[in-house]
């Protein structure tokens, strides 16, 4: 090994602003018990760290939501809905929403979704 190390985070020069910054995401989660393990957490954490590593800059915040809440705000506007849309947004469509938000363009609601679980 030559001793180096995998893909670090660099900050941006000076007067460059870090991708992702001015943007807020929201995202409130179904959790059935706050004291258990919550039912969408792990689609919460994969999801935020996906964007994370595309917009190190953005800020993710978490809620609790009622039963089979999977909703997802950005600068405040509604975005994508697990209740509306009965599954999970892919990736792609929340980072293609957030380079949007990020470049000042109008937001689009996501209407494609993931199942929530598959039955095998």
């Amino acid at each position: 090994m030559s001793g180096e190390t995998g893909p670090t985070s660099v900050a941006p020069p000076p007067g460059e602003i870090e991708p992702g910054s001015g943007v807020r995401i929201v995202v409130e989660y179904w959790c059935l018990l706050p004291s258990e393990p919550c039912g969408f957490e792990a689609t919460y954490l994969e999801l935020a760290s996906a964007v994370k590593e595309q917009y190190p800059g953005i800020e993710i915040e978490s809620r609790l939501g009622g039963t089979g809440a999977f909703e997802i705000e950005i600068n405040g506007q509604l975005v994508f809905s697990k209740l509306e849309n009965g599954g999970f947004p892919y990736e792609k469509d929340l980072i293609e929403a957030i380079r949007r938000a990020s470049n000042g363009e109008p937001l689009e609601k996501i209407t494609n979704s993931r199942p929530p679980c598959v039955i095998l």
